[in-house]
C-alpha cells in the first residue's frame, strides 16, 4: 500500500467542516507545512483540538478557516504573548470555543483512544469550565466520599503530525518530547503524517522503541523539509524568530504573504 502522497494530495484529503488534532505545541513542531496548504486550498469551518496552538490556529483563523476550537492555552509563547488572531475571532464571536484546561482535553482524548464514552478528570473543582462545557460531576461508587468530573470523548476526524522521520512504510518517529502527539494517533479515525525525510525501514527496526506510531495507524505521509517552519523541529532546526515577529507585526488579515512559502524540496509524491 503506498501512503505518501504529495502535500496538495495529501491536504486535499481533509474536507471542509472537519476536526483536526493538531500536533507540536505552540511554535515547536507544529504540522505548519500543512496548516499553510489548508489556506491555500481554502478550507472552511474547521475545527482545531489541541492543548497548546499558537502559530497554526492563529493563521487558520486570521483567515477565516476555523468554526470551532476545543483548545488548552493558547498562546505564541512568552517572547510573543497571546495568539492575536484567534483572540479576536474568539471575541468577535466568529468561532465557537470550547475552552478546556489541558488535562481535560487530554482526558476526553484518552476517553476517545481507549475505547470509552468519558474519562474521569481531576483539578476541576474550582474552575468555571465544568459549568460552562456541561461537564457532569459523579461520586466515587467505591465509596471513598470523593467526586470527580467526567469528561466526553473527543474524538477527531484527522490527527496531523509534523515528525523528524518517517519509513517507506509509514512508520513515524520524532526525537525529544513527543507533546500529546501519541495520544492524538490514537484517539483520532485518520492519521496524516508530514516528515522532514523519509529513511529505511531497517533505521526503524534498529530502534523500534523511538516509533510513535507503526504504519498501519497512519493513513497517509508526505515529505518536506523544514516543514515545521517557522517554527523548530528538534534538532533540526529551531524556531525563526525573525519570521514570526514579522507575523506579529502585520496588522493586515491578509494571508497571502504568509502562505506563498515555498515548502520544502522533499514535497514530492
Amino acid at each position: 500500500m503506498n501512503r505518501r502522497f504529495s502535500l496538495t494530495d495529501l491536504a486535499a484529503r481533509i474536507p471542509d467542516g472537519a476536526s483536526l488534532a493538531l500536533g507540536g505545541s505552540f511554535l515547536h513542531r507544529g504540522p505548519f507545512a500543512m496548516v499553510r496548504e489548508l489556506v491555500r486550498q481554502g478550507r472552511r469551518d474547521l475545527e482545531i483540538i489541541k492543548q497548546s496552538p499558537g502559530y497554526d490556529i492563529d493563521l487558520l483563523c486570521r483567515a477565516g478557516a476555523v468554526k470551532k476550537a476545543r483548545v488548552g492555552i493558547v498562546a505564541m509563547e512568552g517572547y510573543f504573548g497571546l495568539a492575536p488572531w484567534y483572540r479576536h475571532a474568539v471575541q468577535a464571536g466568529e468561532i465557537t470555543l470550547e475552552e478546556h484546561a489541558c488535562a481535560s482535553l487530554t482526558a476526553g482524548l484518552r476517553a476517545a483512544a481507549f475505547g470509552a464514552p468519558f474519562q474521569p478528570c481531576g483539578g476541576i473543582f474550582g474552575s468555571e469550565l465544568a459549568v460552562i462545557n456541561g461537564w457532569k460531576e459523579v461520586e466515587d461508587p467505591y465509596g471513598s466520599g470523593q467526586s470527580t468530573f467526567l469528561i466526553p470523548k473527543i474524538q477527531p476526524d484527522f490527527a496531523i503530525i509534523h515528525v523528524n522521520e518517517v519509513s517507506e512504510e509509514g512508520d513515524i518517529r520524532v526525537f525529544g518530547t513527543s507533546h500529546w502527539d501519541r495520544l492524538m494517533t490514537r484517539a483520532a479515525k485518520s492519521v496524516l503524517v508530514v516528515a522532514e525525510r523519509c529513511v529505511p525501514a531497517k533505521v526503524f527496526q534498529e530502534r523500534p522503541e523511538l516509533t510513535l506510531a507503526p504504519h498501519f495507524m497512519v493513513d497517509g505521509f508526505t515529505v518536506v523539509e523544514r516543514g515545521a517552519w517557522p517554527g523548530s523541529c528538534w534538532p533540526d532546526y529551531g524556531i525563526d524568530y525573525a519570521e514570526i515577529e514579522r507575523y506579529m507585526n502585520s496588522k493586515d488579515r491578509d494571508v497571502s504573504s504568509f502562505i506563498d512559502h515555498v515548502e520544502g524540496a522533499g514535497d514530492e509524491s
